[in-house]
């Protein structure tokens, strides 16, 4: 029993922060747009998380403070992509290297530095319940939250007119515009959100999964950087060059993989075009 439940709780602390940069690339890539820049807005709202949390003492402050980075990081991704069509493949790519350099600056004079980390939710006689106490009623409000936007986010999509208008935008831009939808600025909104989830996903890592930061923690990057330590003491003989080589590899195979997909369909998605027709 001790070990099912460490092994959920391992889970569900290891999913939020990808739970909660997906759920906002959601929303983004609804509204038509394919932001591959999500790693580099979550790095830098760790590091800008971290050090607003070291700064202040408050974890709120600090996870505002992610919110905020990852905002400001995909402003200028729209302003690329949105403003001066620039292809959107290219930018998010560009966005990550430059998250991953700029959270480095950032964080600098915040490595080896530590905060006590988000609390958790504890109530006598519910979370002491065998298996499903510490499961349902002792984690961090990071965990709560991510599973809370989950369903306010299908909610929003498949529930209200303004939900409706987004997928609308997303599915014919086109025919959206012809109806006097803001095209442009609805597609903004959703970069928008997308770039707050992904900045609080990045500050979830240092606030309550660790409590530091070290450059290139989020998820792909930091997992590739721990395997390469343990294939080094598996005694494994692969090039640390290789290792660190494989986040974009796998990048470069996925995006060929979805142009081999949308080559053999009948129609191209409006999110990998370059061409946006302005608002009236």
């Amino acid at each position: 029993m001790e070990l099912i439940e460490a092994i959920i709780l391992a889970v569900l602390a290891a999913s939020t922060p990808l739970l909660l940069a997906a759920t906002g690339e959601l929303v983004t890539e609804r509204a038509g747009i394919l932001n591959l820049g999500v790693e580099g807005m979550m790095i830098v709202g760790a590091a800008c998380g971290f050090g607003g949390a070291w700064l202040t003492g408050s974890i709120i402050i600090g996870a505002l403070c992610g919110i905020v980075a990852g905002t400001m990081l995909s402003l200028v991704f729209a302003m690329m992509t949105l403003g001066l069509a620039v292809n959107q493949v290219a930018t998010g790519l560009a966005l990550t290297i430059l998250g991953i350099g700029l959270s480095g600056l950032i964080g600098a004079g915040f490595v080896g530095e530590r905060i006590a980390p988000a609390p958790h939710l504890r109530i006598p006689g519910l979370t002491d319940i065998p298996l499903v106490g510490r499961i349902l009623f002792g984690e961090d409000a990071f965990v709560y939250l991510s599973l809370a936007l989950v369903v306010a986010v299908w909610l929003f999509l498949y529930r209200t007119r303004a939900g409706l208008v987004l997928r609308a935008v997303g599915d014919n831009h086109v025919s959206a515009h012809a109806l006097g939808y803001p095209v442009l600025k609805i597609r903004m909104f959703a970069v928008m959100f997308g770039g707050a989830c992904a900045g609080l996903a990045g500050a979830y890592l240092p606030l309550a999964y660790t409590p530091f930061f070290i450059p290139g923690m989020t998820y792909l990057f930091g997992a590739v950087t721990i395997l390469q330590l343990h294939a080094q003491g598996w005694g494994v003989g692969i090039p640390s060059q290789f290792m660190s080589a494989l986040p974009y590899l796998a990048t470069v195979i996925v995006l060929v993989l979805i142009s081999r997909a949308r080559t053999g369909g009948s129609t191209a998605p409006a999110a990998l075009g370059t061409v946006f027709v302005p608002d009236r």
